[in-house]
């Protein structure tokens, strides 16, 4: 009992001393004042936004996210029962070439970019190669198989190395009288290629007696067309079991033709300031070499890109001229070089049918 006591005095020195080395109480730190962000309160709707109608709106939301909106209608263009081509009439009633040129003629109404830019182009080539043909004794309507063959695109060149607007074969164009180097290509020559087109068709027509064989021809060869004539037992391509692109060949020139002698039947709407204008030029005869055509160029008040322009033929900066040959250069007139000098009017354009 007395140990106990002696004890009780000890314990408590011990609490004060510990309660005398305790650290520190930490400091409350302040607390902060609370921000509250108020949203801020709609605008109140107009009048207008306050009386639309419900149904209204959600139409209009329906519209936004084309839920309820049908597609544009895409119809099959009209087909003809018969057009005339070259002086002969062709008549579709037969099943089969019914289906051939619809589908042709399908085709091309709805590859808009393409026909759109042939339709232009129309109006700045067909002056020059329909007169050509014609001089040639062949009928005016071939100048639609050059639609085929580059959509009128006089520096088209293919992956099997036909070039220009006929689209002919190195070895084609020299037998028809081309030239075709490492400075001349004459199959870029729309005149003297258009001309040896109309040869080659000519040739063709007297050896089938019809358009659609020679045309066919013009596609596959006329090895190729003359072998299965004979081994078929037909007179004509139309009764032909060819390669499917010689098949189809006659046919894409009838849907050019169809098409583009009344555009706005098949939805081609254009007006006659958007038709390409014949290009306006002088030309220089040169019977020597012209070592730099750059600068020949700029001494013809012209520079080398336009003189490449209207004379896609020459194939580089130089122009050898053997003795005894020429070459026709077309230099651009100035007023050819803007669009302002040279707005088209209806009575302008080749037909007049390619616009309302």
């Amino acid at each position: 009992m007395k140990f106990k006591l002696l004890l009780l005095p000890l314990l408590a020195l011990t609490l004060a001393a510990g309660d005398a080395f305790a650290a520190p109480a930490a400091k409350k730190k302040p607390a902060k004042a609370k921000t509250t962000i108020t949203a801020p309160k709609p605008a109140a709707k107009t009048a207008a936004a306050a009386h639309k109608p419900a149904s209204t709106a959600h139409k209009t939301t329906a519209a936004r996210n084309n839920l309820t909106q049908p597609m544009p209608a895409v119809v099959s263009p009209p087909i003809p029962k018969k057009i005339e081509f070259a002086g002969e009439t062709i008549d579709f009633d037969r099943q089969d070439m019914y289906e051939r040129l619809d589908r042709e003629l399908s085709q091309m109404c709805y590859t808009h970019s393409s026909t759109m830019l042939m339709l232009k182009r129309a109006n700045r080539f067909f002056p020059v190669m329909a007169p050509i043909l014609r001089s040639n004794g062949v009928p005016e309507d071939l100048v639609y198989l050059a639609c085929i063959e580059s959509t009128l695109n006089q520096r088209a060149y293919s992956p099997a190395k036909a070039a220009g607007i006929w689209q002919f074969m190195p070895s084609t164009a020299k037998q028809y009288g081309l030239e075709v180097s490492d400075y001349v290509d004459e199959r870029y020559n729309i005149e003297k290629a258009t001309a040896a087109a109309a040869r080659y068709l000519k040739q063709a027509y007297n050896k089938y007696g019809n358009w659609e064989s020679a045309m066919a021809s013009y596609n596959g060869g006329q090895g190729r067309v003359s072998n299965e004539l004979e081994a078929q037992m037909a007179e004509s391509a139309f009764d032909l079991y060819l390669v499917e692109e010689t098949s189809r060949y006659p046919f894409r020139v009838y849907a050019a033709k169809t098409l583009m002698q009344n555009p706005g039947k098949y939805g081609y709407r254009l007006k006659p300031d958007q038709f390409y204008a014949p290009l306006r030029y002088t030309e220089v005869t040169v019977d020597s070499t012209i070592d730099d055509l750059p600068s020949w160029a700029v001494s013809q008040g012209t520079t080398y890109a336009l003189l490449r322009e209207y004379n896609p033929w020459i194939r580089g900066k130089k122009l050898p001229v053997a003795a005894g040959k020429t070459y026709t250069i077309k230099i651009p007139k100035k007023e050819s070089l803007s669009k302002s000098g040279n707005t088209l009017t209806k009575k302008q354009l080749y037909n007049q049918n390619w616009t309302d």
